[in-house]
């Protein structure tokens, strides 16, 4: 049997030095709270750091900041998704505790928060994220900008002529240009600043020259260009004399299969190649530089850690486990470059890790994993025992001939997650049409729900292994969709059809790639099996509507259209396509009233003043109406229609010569050929 608890003569040990620790804490005098500094890489694998043992030469700023740090050579993710790894490592506890368990779920006010801790404690707080997906103005990561002075994101759909790092994503380079002059101007006083680089992320592309030096392997050039993001952030900071004193924290939220276990990305499985991550510490003035800890260490324990150095206070509710004792416990080794292997002395903390998103976004059964002892054990429909001494890459599953490992393991498991389980109620998700569409775009299947599993979805509780290759055709498709290839997108989504029969979001994203195809007529039975599928969900209803509109249905399009901004009373794009069904059948009125929605949510939509001024004009209204087409001219002044337009109204209103004068605009603005 594995025990969660060290052997005896180890406890007493860790007791010794923590007496040791806290006596000469209680000798010391009060010193300056030190800055600190934490870093995460979004999807890095450790197996790309030459500080634990890769050949590939992609991080030389990371390994030498190792060679200045305490480095844990076993470090693993609690889950491998973003926001749910973030909301862990910033609150120090697991995902069946805080419950971020998917992108727009709440993170709560009663959770322990690190910038939260720390600025009650006299330290200026800062986040700079890459990524739409930890954007709390987005609803993606709601809750997050808790306790932080200033909450650096400010990401948004992508609009026509944009690409993804102008709207759902920022390069390295970018965010450090932003921490950089943030904190040229808060130096001064004791800081926490967070940094997230999403760069690793799919879709692999990175700035050049890394896009031409690792052009056969994109994925490493996108961990040499954060690697280089890193190093001037780390010169900056050296140059400042703000390097020596610093807490600087670096560690992934999980890593990337690529192709391994037959998973593409990450979010399902949870093999050492999405679970397993760099995790390093540089302590203030060089402390323990050069350890090298084997033991093992989770994300869970950042937080705890990072406030005992600082010498704040670590909150009940905090479920990791501070790492600092285990350095008395580990070895001085600078230079080594191969991964260290835990001994028999080293003390173990089991790892927990789950993925609730099979369960959550398809009926399958979800996931959860085990690392104690030499083992990993991953409970499934078909349970998966690994002995990772011997079989680091977890090919060979001993689970069927190891039953009694296998049950003992299966009873830990259980016994713990019960143990750091929330009785709370899961935090309620408010449905939001343009969250799902952003994070489509980053190649998630997104959710309007908090359930366990989304409504309409059969919970089947399939085993995750034997449908791995729907959620990569998925993937794939989302990502040609993104690309705007959607001619692309479609055989991949039939292909997950006939594969999946079951998924709603599959007829929806169909759906949606036909109609950017402008094949409305195949459109609109597709996405009619999306709504049937998900009558509760608003995006479908939009995208309907949105067919039936091309086709010529306007009854049909009114009809799922006023379902879904009666649902999403805020969506701009909802409420202008359910005003021009209604223009398109003579209920001015209703046109009227939608119009001036959308112009007072957007005041710069072009469109919405421009119609509104025509409808007002032809309901009888001229006066009403020269505002908003006056407006609609100052926003765009190449275009003639509100000049055209402004003519009719002045007209009505027998003001002839201001309507000749706009006659005259319009026609000037009209190209050659179109007076």
């Amino acid at each position: 049997m594995i025990n969660f608890s060290c052997n005896m003569p180890s406890l007493h040990r860790l007791l010794s030095v923590l007496l040791l620790a806290s006596s000469a804490m209680a000798a010391a005098p009060a010193t300056p709270l030190p800055n600190i500094i934490l870093i995460t890489l979004d999807t890095t694998r450790a197996d790309r750091m030459g500080f634990l043992g890769s050949k590939r030469g992609l991080t030389p700023n990371l390994d030498a900041l190792a060679h200045e740090s305490v480095v844990f050579t076993h470090a693993y993710s609690q889950v491998p998704l973003t926001t749910a790894s973030h909301a862990t490592i910033l609150t120090g506890t697991y995902p069946q505790f805080h419950q971020v368990n998917d992108f727009g779920v709440p993170l709560t006010a009663d959770l322990p928060y690190a910038p939260d801790i720390l600025r009650s404690n006299g330290y200026h707080t800062a986040a700079f994220v890459g990524s739409l997906v930890l954007d709390p103005v987005t609803r993606s990561a709601p809750g997050f900008e808790r306790g932080f002075d200033n909450y650096d994101a400010g990401f948004h759909r992508r609009r026509v002529g944009e690409d993804r790092y102008q709207s759902i994503e920022r390069r390295g380079g970018e965010v450090i240009g932003r921490t950089l002059e943030w904190l040229t101007k808060h130096h001064d006083e004791p800081f926490f600043i967070w940094v997230h680089l999403y760069d690793p992320h799919d879709p692999y592309d990175p700035p050049q020259p890394y896009k031409t030096r690792y052009a056969s392997a994109p994925y490493d050039g996108e961990i040499a260009y954060v690697d280089a993001a890193v190093g001037k952030f780390l010169t900056w900071l050296r140059f400042r004399g703000l390097y020596d004193g610093a807490l600087i924290a670096v560690m992934a939220d999980h890593g990337e299969a690529l192709g391994q276990h037959g998973e593409t990305t990450h979010g399902i499985f949870l093999y050492d190649e999405t679970i397993r991550v760099p995790l390093l510490f540089k302590l203030p003035h060089g402390r323990s530089a050069g350890t090298r800890v084997a033991a093992r260490a989770r994300l869970v324990d950042v937080l705890p850690t990072m406030l005992q150095t600082a010498g704040i206070p670590v909150p009940p509710a905090v479920q990791g486990e501070s790492l600092l004792p285990l350095l008395k416990l580990a070895s001085v080794s600078p230079g080594v470059k191969t991964p260290d292997k835990p001994s028999e002395a080293s003390p173990d903390r089991p790892a927990y890790a789950e993925s609730d998103y099979p369960h959550r976004t398809f009926g399958w059964s979800p996931l959860r994993s085990l690392r104690a002892g030499k083992y990993l054990f991953i409970q499934a429909p078909r349970n998966e025992l690994y002995d990772q001494s011997a079989d680091p890459k977890e090919e060979h599953n001993l689970a069927p001939a190891s039953s009694a490992v296998t049950s003992t393991l299966g009873s830990q498991l259980d016994a713990f997650r019960q143990k750091t389980s929330t009785t709370k109620e899961a935090p309620k998700v408010a449905p939001d049409p343009g969250l799902q569409e952003r994070l489509n775009a980053l190649g998630y299947v997104a959710t309007d729900s908090s359930s366990s599993s989304m409504p309409g979805i059969k919970d089947t509780g399939a085993d995750p292994k034997d449908k791995v290759e729907v959620v990569n055709l998925l993937h794939r498709a989302e990502m040609a969709k993104e690309d705007m290839r959607f001619a692309e997108a479609v055989p991949l989504l039939e292909q997950v059809i006939a594969l999946e029969p079951n998924l709603p979001i599959t007829y929806l994203q169909l759906g949606t790639a036909l109609t950017s195809l402008k094949n409305y007529e195949k459109a609109v039975p597709v996405l009619r099996k999306a709504v049937e599928m998900r009558p509760d969900l608003t995006i479908p209803r939009y995208q309907l509507g949105s067919a039936l509109f091309e086709t010529g249905d306007l009854p049909g399009a009114i009809a799922q259209l006023e379902i879904a901004v009666s649902r999403s009373p805020q969506w701009p794009e909802a409420l202008f396509l359910l005003a021009t069904a209604y223009a398109r059948s003579d209920r001015l009125p209703d046109a009227i009233r939608e119009y001036q929605k959308v112009a007072e949510l957007r005041p710069k939509h072009y469109a919405a003043h421009l119609l509104l001024g025509r409808a007002l004009a032809l309901s009888g209204s001229p006066e009403q109406a020269l505002a908003p087409l006056h407006t609609a001219a100052e926003l765009q002044p190449t275009s003639p229609e509100p000049h055209a337009f402004l003519a009719d109204a002045y007209a009505q209103l027998s003001r002839q010569e201001d309507a000749s004068r706009e006659r005259s605009e319009a026609a000037r603005l009209r190209p050659a050929g179109k007076q």
